[in-house]
């Protein structure tokens, strides 16, 4: 795990002083060592040049270091990841004449791209963010995990003599701090945010900032650079093949073995739900050792998990602790929480604070049991968007102004606040759900959007036109295609996995664990795994919804059934009472700021006119939709990113 940058074609001296401003902005991604590394000496030759912050987590000797230069092909490395399949490949490498100095997974990766290209990266399973510098070729080739897991962000740059040059790096935060890109906000990507509450891709929140989508590669020529993304990997088609237990529970066990190797300090998250137990049961049946697992207490009953954690931890045998973590502590970790985002999103406050608390007690590599929900139904959406596919087939025939008649009229008998202010839930978005007339992508959409598109277009009346229902125009094409002819539960699935997971959770888990330099791992979030579970009858897959009975019965082995038998949660906190409390003025005090709150992009008296619906108690109105305009405006501030 580690943070990457650099820059490729023709550049200059500042160029590369600007990138270690970029690499030092990252210094909490890789605190155990610094690297850098460029093609030729030559200024008026394209070149590369890499730059590269160590977390050393598979062997901790100098040796490991990147970048990392092949001695015979002259092949350079600039890698942030981990390739969990390395020992598997070393093997066939050594097999076929290789030699390693390194017992890293860097050398590997790079020994697999001299001998196979970029054919590499089919065989790669893992998290990773990748520049392999090719002199052969004068190329290098950028790449991401198929998942998306690990992130990175380009942007094009003038050069010497109005050349254009890419820059490159693992957050946007670097790019912003190496002066190279200029601090203005997206409209399409603030058409997004207002939408799902975080930014979908592939633009960044910066202007001229993108991402290289997930399961995509780049083959850039350094005389003349472009970042043209390629997929090598697309999310699986579904099947109808009958659920083999013992066949999902060989792969689960599998990707848990392969996620535990590690010579620093491991321990898994444990919530006592289904999903974390499911990885901490496999941890410990794959026999090295035994386990550490970590549960955050909390000082208020309704949402302390300890116990449910506590239980699990002592029918496993692991080595459990829980990290007693107090309201006014969690208050406390706010600010740093917020200053871990690389994006503002509604989200990510309480992955800092567990990342924090679990380094804080030695650990450097946690196992976490995201991806659960997404591939065995245990969202809401999955009852939610067929349910509005069903309705809106049923009243196709029924004319548009008869439906928007119908609509107002159950607004007027439900009523809203005083104020007039409508319910942003999904009965204050029935219209809107209406509209999407059957269209599984448009519904999902709508269950998850945190507005309506009315008040959308209050908080910023020039939406951006290339965003419909909350996504770029072409993911939303990306995503027609990705889910036309497939099941309801399946292109749920699908949807879940590509955006809610690849577009916030991974995203958000990144920034908080590399705030915190801790490695955060996912087992539950692995290709072969996706792709063995996509075969499966959607019936023994996702029946009944909300229980994932598919992963209990895999994941859950000797383990007592009764000891999951309770409602779903997650770790939350009191944030709805915060928010009107204890985090009001701090609230208010950015809510209120007009300017700061224009600089965004946002209409100030929407803004106001929600914050306030808010304090009065207006009906509908959650803590998440003040809280993500709150996060947005302070983003925007503190980095001084504006419209």
């Amino acid at each position: 795990m580690c943070g990457i940058a650099g820059a490729l074609g023709l550049f200059d001296g500042d160029v590369v002083d600007a990138l270690g401003r970029s690499a030092r902005a990252m210094a909490h991604r890789g605190p155990d060592g610094f690297g850098a590394w460029t093609s030729s000496p030559v200024a008026a030759e394209p070149r590369a040049h890499f730059e590269h912050r160590r977390l050393s987590i598979l062997d901790l000797s100098t040796a490991a270091s990147q970048p990392m230069r092949h001695t015979a092909s002259g092949v350079v490395v600039c890698f942030n990841g981990e390739i969990y399949n390395f020992r598997e490949l070393r093997l066939e490498l050594e097999r076929e004449g290789a030699t390693f100095r390194t017992s890293s997974d860097t050398e590997v990766l790079l020994e697999s791209y001299v001998r196979w290209g970029e054919r590499c990266l089919t065989r790669l399973r893992g998290m990773f963010a990748l520049a392999l510098f090719d002199p052969a070729r004068r190329c290098v080739l950028l790449a991401r995990d198929r998942l998306g897991e690990k992130p990175l962000y380009w942007a094009q740059v003038r050069g010497p003599a109005g050349r254009n040059a890419i820059v490159f790096a693992s957050e946007v935060r670097a790019l912003l701090a190496s002066g190279l890109v200029e601090r203005k906000l997206a409209p399409d990507a603030l058409a997004t945010y207002l939408w799902n509450g975080f930014v979908y891709g592939p633009q960044s929140i910066v202007a001229g900032v993108r991402e290289l989508p997930a399961g995509c590669f780049a083959r850039v020529d350094l005389a003349t650079p472009r970042v043209e993304p390629q997929r090598y990997w697309t999310p699986p088609r579904s099947g109808a093949r009958p659920l083999e237990r013992a066949e999902l529970a060989e792969k689960l066990q599998e990707s848990v073995r392969l996620q535990l190797a590690s010579d620093v300090p491991l321990g898994v998250f444990l919530s006592g739900g289904v999903d974390s137990s499911a990885v901490a049961n496999l941890a410990v049946r794959a026999g090295q050792g035994r386990v550490r697992t970590f549960n955050i207490a909390f000082d208020v009953a309704q949402f302390d998990e300890s116990p449910h954690a506590r239980a699990v931890a002592q029918a496993l045998g692991t080595e459990h602790t829980e990290l007693r973590i107090s309201g006014e502590r969690f208050l406390g970790s706010i600010e740093a929480a917020l200053r871990a985002l690389d994006q503002p999103t509604f989200d990510g406050v309480n992955s800092y604070v567990v990342s924090r608390a679990v380094r804080d007690a030695g650990v450097i590599v946690a196992l976490a049991g995201t991806g659960g929900d997404e591939l065995f139904g245990g969202y809401a959406s999955f009852r939610q968007a067929p349910r509005g596919r069903r309705i809106g087939r049923k009243l196709a025939h029924v004319p548009r102004a008869v439906r928007s008649g119908a609509v107002k009229a159950l607004e007027a008998v439900r009523g809203g606040s005083g104020d007039g202010f409508k319910p942003q839930t999904r009965w204050g978005k029935l219209g809107d759900a209406l509209d999407a007339d059957g269209d599984i992508v448009a519904l999902y959409q709508v269950a998850y959007a945190l507005f309506s598109r009315d008040f959308q277009r209050e908080l910023r009346p020039s939406l951006d036109a290339r965003v419909a229902w909350g996504l770029p125009q072409e993911r939303r094409t990306e995503l027609a295609a990705l889910c036309a002819d497939e099941r309801d539960l399946h292109a749920v699935s699908l949807l879940e996995l590509s955006g809610f997971l690849g577009e916030r959770l991974l995203r958000d888990t990144d920034a908080a664990g590399m705030a915190a330099s801790i490695e955060v791992r996912l087992p539950l979030v692995d290709f072969e795994l996706v792709e063995l579970v996509a075969q499966y009858d959607a019936q023994a897959r996702f029946e009944p919804l909300g229980r994932k009975q598919a992963l209990r019965d895999a994941g859950l082995i000797g383990l007592d059934p009764a000891l999951f038998e309770r409602p779903k949660s997650g770790f939350e906190m009191p944030f709805e009472r915060w928010c009107r409390n204890e985090l009001a003025g701090s609230i208010d005090s950015v809510l209120s700021d007009a300017q700061a709150v224009a600089a965004a992009g946002l209409a100030p008296a929407a803004v106001q006119k929600l914050w306030k619906a808010f304090q009065s108690g207006s009906p509908g109105l959650y803590w998440s939709r003040v809280w993500s305009l709150f996060a947005l405006v302070w983003w925007c501030r503190e980095h001084k990113v504006s419209a």
